[in-house]
């Protein structure tokens, strides 16, 4: 499902005040990280991932991967902090047309 900008906005707003659900590690992105962000994604829809502190572009793969891994879509990646959104079977986000 690709977000288009008026979607994209909106869900940046309603990430703004939540807190990273789920921390990348040192490690990188491994299985047991993959397998934690889709269980947060059943509960939420919506997540905010904290990455490492590794180069930009390091960062921007990890995030390539983990959307790729989990089938959700990037909403935003400022600095270290990554927001992607995946709808439920029973959406609770009402996203705009």
């Amino acid at each position: 499902m690709a977000l288009n900008v008026k979607q994209r906005k909106h869900l940046k707003a309603l990430a703004h005040h939540r807190k990273p659900v789920v921390q990348v590690g040192n490690a990188g992105i491994t299985a047991a990280v993959i397998k934690e962000i889709e269980v947060a994604l059943g509960h939420h829809e919506l997540l905010k991932i904290r990455l490492p502190g590794a180069a930009r572009e390091a960062r921007t793969e990890m995030l390539k991967k983990i959307c790729a891994a989990t089938g959700a879509d990037a909403v935003q990646e400022i600095g270290r902090m990554a927001v992607i959104y995946c709808p439920a079977e029973k959406p609770r986000l009402k996203l705009p047309e």
